[in-house]
């Protein structure tokens, strides 16, 4: 229920750029230049790839992959936390502060990194991971006290494009300093990347000022409890018993399960394959991202119309066989123009099972009931634990085998997995879904 504040196109605009502020983490340091110097730095003069992480032996790539399971594991244990202390405490600000800064500060602690404090470097980027995911949640939760419903989707979009906007333009001149760091003053080498992590935990915090001047402090005056910080977890516990009665919903959870363990590790690995198995250049990878991003836009809306024309079903079946052709095209990938090729079509079907998924799970959940929040937070803690088991089984196949195609290869048993759940979900319209949650 929104609240009534002063100036309030300010203080949406403001907790629009919140987007614009912490979306370059996302894709600097989660998708493209942190992976790329991560292996240039932890690789041996010899080119061997075996480090030394506390005193363990390991794959370089494989620990990267094990780092992000490691992230996501956090961030699904206390995420239910989270939820609750953002739904009934007064304490959103303070929170979301927190965990801004501590992202921001961990990206600016990335500029130490150089390869022989492994460590450091691992700690830095999994506290980076759990700042960002950490901070989201109290975003999210500003959304409907600040706007009315019928703005939800407006603004929602416009921190969208203000994060996409302000990702590309940091990633493009931290892809020029890279490749011309003469120009900038900056010696070659790994320099100009770690002056790129420097400036993306400034870009942060530094924007993040906006956000943090103009957001209502506690609108409501409510006061933090004791009990909160487990009624997350009662909620997602009672959600999970409804599902159970809910034979379509729990269909498609498991579905979106497995095919999410496929999307999210291509999505967070995709630029580490093609350095390792490619050899590709920095800025070829970083071009990579570049086309997945905009090709993304597109994917969304032709998926959209798909749905509209054919239904989700159809639509989500023919993104998760499209998915199941790229992991095994991706075993045969061999140079830079087949990359790019297959970077696109994965571009295309990207954004468009992203946004479908959460559609279409929408339409699935009771229309009557007052828990939205509890059921779209018990499918957030899917995708992440979803995160959690795709990377680790990455790095491992990777690690028994030697080889990232096979793990490429083998993502695609958890689509077709994925689809085999999606054929037994059945899809009602609006009115049929509500007689079905009547009989269960």
């Amino acid at each position: 229920m929104a609240v009534l504040i002063k100036n309030k196109r300010q203080v949406q605009n403001a907790w629009a750029m919140y987007d614009w502020a912490n979306s370059v983490y996302s894709l600097v340091i989660t998708s493209t230049i942190f992976p790329v110097y991560y292996n240039s730095v932890t690789k041996g003069i010899d080119g061997s790839e075996l480090v030394s992480f506390f005193g363990f032996e390991i794959i370089n790539t494989v620990l990267y992959s094990y780092s992000i399971s490691f992230s996501f594991l956090v961030i699904a244990l206390i995420s239910p936390i989270l939820s609750g202390i953002a739904d009934s405490s007064g304490k959103k600000l303070e929170f979301m502060k927190f965990f801004a800064y501590l992202g921001s500060v961990a990206c600016v602690g990335l500029f130490f990194f150089e390869g022989d404090n492994l460590e450091w470097g691992i700690i830095c980027s999994v506290t980076a991971s759990v700042g960002y995911a950490g901070s989201i949640v109290f975003y999210n939760a500003f959304l409907p006290e600040i706007s009315k419903e019928d703005e939800y989707d407006l603004l929602s979009a416009k921190g969208f494009a203000l994060g996409y906007i302000g990702s590309v333009v940091l990633l493009v001149v931290n892809l020029l300093m890279i490749q011309m760091p003469h120009l900038f003053g900056i010696p070659e080498g790994g320099m100009a990347a770690r002056i790129s992590f420097l400036i993306t935990g400034i870009w942060w915090a530094g924007f993040s000022q906006i956000t943090f001047r103009y957001l209502p402090k506690n609108p409501y005056n409510k006061r933090i409890k004791r009990e909160l910080l487990f009624s997350g977890y009662q909620e997602i516990r009672k959600v999970f018993g409804l599902i159970k009665q809910m034979p379509f919903t729990k269909r498609f959870l498991a579905s979106f399960f497995f095919y999410s363990m496929g999307v999210q590790t291509v999505m967070y690995l995709a630029a580490t394959f093609g350095d390792k198995e490619l050899g590709l250049p920095g800025d070829q990878l970083i071009i990579t991202i570049l086309i997945i991003q905009f090709v993304a836009i597109i994917g969304s809306y032709l998926f959209a119309f798909i749905s509209k024309k054919f239904g989700n079903k159809t639509s989500l079946i023919i993104m998760v066989l499209i998915w199941t052709m790229i992991c095994a095209a991706a075993y045969y990938v061999y140079n830079v123009y087949e990359f790019f090729a297959l970077a696109f079509v994965v571009g295309l079907v990207m954004g468009g099972i992203q946004s479908l998924s959460r559609s279409t799970y929408s339409k699935l959940i009771p229309q009557n009931t007052t828990d939205h929040a509890s059921f779209f937070s018990f499918y957030d803690v899917t995708e992440k634990m979803a995160i959690v088991i795709g990377t680790f089984s990455y790095g491992a196949i990777e690690q028994l085998t030697g080889s990232m195609r096979n793990s490429a290869l083998s993502l695609g048993i958890f689509f077709l997995v994925g689809l085999g759940f999606l054929f037994l979900v059945s899809i009602p319209k609006r009115e049929l879904a509500v007689k079905t949650e009547e009989v269960l």
